[in-house]
């Protein structure tokens, strides 16, 4: 068969052979190449290659490097891996997806059985509680004749005891309820209780769901105002990442957003997306220059701290009753006489009684039904909310150290020729790491990995640090703005009209 003529193919499929044929060029030459390089090892034009170079360096994590001449070199310390496709990256998809979904699956399992044991047990625990009570009262009352051996027929009088307790209990509640109903207004947005114990166990949803695309529009919005052209240090103040995580993410702005790496006239690298200037809604959407919104903490549970209390008394009462049960069930045993019965814990006696109407052998009803079951459930749901609560802190620090590196790379870009670190600080609890002082001095080293500084210590006692090649990396880039024409993001006239 013959190959299909380039001119004959379409469009998308000519792109992806060009892309195709740069890949395996910047394979053979990762030290190092330019457009011209690939160009000429291709016969691809310099527009094309100058197009899809970006999106390469996104994929197989490349490295960009401004030479004396103001050209652009790409290169691939870090291996030429792809992030996207190969036997590895779909491995790591599936491994994400399959977690995902047996996360999903087993909170899904843990929810329905919190409800089965957290309120069902406990009522069954109480109901054999009354019941012993009831039994110890009737016992006590009764000749000596009744109370030898007669324990073990008064099955149908606990069943009777359990179904009045109950009975009277939901009568009351509901003539109490309707009676308040007269008094005040009905509570509005009341939580229901199975919301309220996911809430204790698993938390709140995440707050800043959705935020990969909340930076994302900010970065664009912050584009689009700055004349299309933004700088890696001002990725950084914006999104609060270290010079690599900053790299990764402006370039996978450019694949994504049609951007391109271009160098000033100083040499200082920049990035241009003219792209994002041809717009009908010239509105500024960023926030203020690089100001960008915080990212908020996360919350234990909204629960009132009462209702959380009650939650872990009422657990509580289920450890107790389980460990209880499969003490016994392992020191008590079988209970097959009158004189057993009464030598028993009375609880226990009562429980042996009541499953003996469902087995022939209640034993392992007793040991795993109600003393293993219960135990191992009480002992998770305070382990699933502590691990919890302790991934929350450490999460947490994370956010307030993110959210601190945002401001004070902003404050450094900003006044880059005379940073305190002590200056970096907000009064948000957002931004105050546990360690302040460690989180600021972090700060500088982090804008120090992308523009070393000069120190020097002031007659105070203070020291300071002057960032004086970012000085002259934001003065160059103030300028190449400044001779962008504002008229290459007009849309101009409208030349068709679909419905003239």
């Amino acid at each position: 068969m013959k190959p299909l003529k380039e001119k004959a193919m379409p469009s998308f499929m000519r792109e992806r052979e060009a892309y195709r044929k740069i890949t395996t060029a910047l394979a053979r030459r990762r030290k190092g190449a330019t457009v011209a390089d690939i160009s000429a090892a291709t016969a691809l034009p310099l527009s094309q290659v100058r197009e899809l170079l970006p999106r390469a360096a996104d994929e197989f994590s490349g490295r960009l490097e401004v030479t004396e001449s103001g050209e652009i070199r790409y290169s691939f310390p870090r291996g030429f891996v792809s992030r996207y496709r190969g036997f590895g990256a779909a491995l790591r998809r599936f491994s994400a997806a399959f977690l995902s979904g047996l996360g999903t699956f087993s909170v899904l399992v843990f929810k329905v059985w919190i409800m089965l044991m957290l309120v069902g047990y406990f009522a069954l625990f109480m109901a054999i509680a009354f019941a012993s009570l009831f039994l110890s009262v009737a016992a006590n009352s009764r000749s000596s004749d009744n109370r030898r051996g007669g324990g073990l027929y008064i099955g149908p009088g606990i069943f009777n005891l359990i179904w009045r307790l109950w009975f009277y209990s939901e009568l009351t509640r509901s003539l109490d309820r309707h009676y308040e109903a007269g008094r005040r207004p009905a509570r509005e947005n009341k939580r229901p209780l199975h919301r309220a114990i996911f809430s204790f166990v698993f938390g709140e949803e995440d707050p800043n769901k959705g935020w990969a695309a909340a930076e994302k529009k900010a970065i664009i919005a912050y584009i689009q105002a700055h004349r299309g052209v933004i700088s890696q240090p001002e990725v950084m103040a914006l999104t609060g990442r270290d010079v690599s995580a900053a790299e990764e993410t402006i370039m996978a702005c450019c694949a994504e957003f049609g951007g391109s790496p271009e160098a000033t006239a100083e040499g200082a690298l920049v990035y241009r997306f003219d792209e994002l200037l041809l717009r009908a809604d010239t509105a500024d959407r960023s926030f203020s220059g690089l100001s960008a919104p915080l990212q908020r903490l996360k919350k234990f549970s909204d629960n009132p701290k009462n209702m959380n209390v009650w939650f872990g008394i009422i657990n509580t009462v289920n450890l107790f009753f389980g460990s209880y049960f499969l003490y016994n069930a392992f020191n008590t045993g079988i209970i097959a006489t009158p004189e057993q019965f009464n030598a028993a814990s009375r609880i226990y006696a009562v429980a042996y009684l009541l499953f003996g109407y469902i087995a022939a052998n209640p034993l392992p009803l007793i040991g795993v039904g109600l003393g293993l079951v219960p135990l191992v459930f009480s002992l998770l749901f305070w382990l699933v909310p502590a691990l919890r609560f302790r991934r929350e802190k450490r999460e947490n620090e994370h956010i307030k150290l993110r959210n601190l590196k945002r401001l004070g790379f902003r404050h450094i870009w900003e006044r880059p020729l005379e940073v305190e670190s002590g200056a970096i600080k907000s009064d948000a609890p957002e931004c105050r790491p546990r360690n302040l002082p460690a989180a600021q001095d972090r700060v500088i080293k982090e804008m120090g990995a992308w523009s070393i500084p000069d120190v020097e210590i002031n007659p105070q006692g203070v020291t300071l640090y002057s960032f004086k090649e970012l000085e002259r990396e934001k003065r160059s880039l103030e300028k190449y703005r400044s001779g962008i024409s504002g008229e290459q993001s007009a849309l101009g006239k409208t030349v068709f009209d679909s419905e003239a």
